[in-house]
């Protein structure tokens, strides 16, 4: 008599779905939502109101970051039982700024398939809506509120070769817009994206100047997805650069703020304007010595 060890894994479905319009949700994911043995669910009684509307009984479960380090172990061990499951946040593609990738790692491991369910994604809908170029673009989530890993993404988005994309909190856009034109990307392309797929969608284009005065004072509703053109290749030489903070020094500046004048001024990477202006100040200093 067989003791159950030799059965075959479930399958656990990573499934989209809408970010607004509910006519984006695909035949197959509702297909899929109504074979599996439960639905995990990032806020069940929010997810029961899509279910409720395409007739999938499924029950559900809570699986969210609070509790995903706990519950792990028993989901994979369902599945390798041979329970089927899906995945789905509260809207979009799970695992993208949303809960859900320690249980697809665990099921990886465990030999378990793992499959994709597609639909509806923000930062895709934002990225082809537009204008800017979407053949290479590195997304960077939600920044931090503030610290040193803020500052060092603000600076890699400042300096990227390509187009940049990211999620920001309606409160935080104008302030966001300020810290990219201070670091000398204030002609730079953008488009803010509004409420993607829903009654009041909008996209805004212009450059993060004209964006940063638009929303400076009026916080848009919703949410929000800014999508960036590659930063400039500015023709200006290191040793351009190096006058100019040497001049603005000698005026009187700090080194921070000649910095921050210079990357504005002449379009250039906030770092390298900072790192001149340090040696610049250690010139001077080895100098009066």
């Amino acid at each position: 008599m067989s003791d159950g060890s030799d059965r075959e894994a479930g399958t656990l479905y990573v499934v989209s779905t809408p970010i607004g319009n509910m006519g984006d949700f695909s035949f197959r994911a509702v297909e899929v939502l109504r074979s599996v043995s439960v639905i995990l669910a990032e806020d069940t009684r929010h997810t029961r109101h899509l279910l409720d509307r395409f007739e999938i009984a499924t029950p559900t479960t809570a699986y969210h970051e609070h509790n995903e380090a706990r519950a792990t172990p028993g989901l994979v061990s369902r599945l390798k039982a041979g329970e089927s499951m899906a995945l789905v946040s509260d809207a979009g593609t799970p695992l993208v700024s949303d809960p859900g990738s320690r249980l697809v790692a665990a099921a990886i491991t465990a030999e378990i398939p793992v499959v994709p369910i597609p639909g509806a994604s923000a930062l895709l809908a934002a990225l082809v809506a537009s204008g800017l170029s979407a053949e290479r673009f590195t997304f960077f989530g939600f920044l931090t509120r503030s610290g040193r890993e803020r500052r060092e993404a603000l600076d890699e988005i400042s300096e990227l070769g390509h187009t940049a994309v990211l999620y920001e909190s309606p409160n935080r856009l104008a302030d966001t817009l300020d810290e990219l034109e201070r670091r000398g990307g204030g002609a730079r392309r953008a488009a803010v994206a509004r409420e993607m797929t829903k009654q009041f969608e909008e996209v805004r284009r212009g450059t993060v100047a004209e964006l940063r005065a638009y929303y400076e004072g009026r916080p848009p509703r919703g949410e929000i997805v800014l999508v960036l053109d590659a930063a400039a290749r500015n023709a200006v030489s290191e040793s351009e650069v190096g006058e100019r903070v040497r001049a603005l020094r000698l005026g009187g500046l700090s080194a921070r703020d000649a910095a921050h004048a210079v990357a504005s001024e002449l379009g250039v990477p906030k770092r390298l304007a900072y790192r001149l202006a340090q040696e610049v100040e250690m010139n001077v200093r080895s100098t009066d010595e």
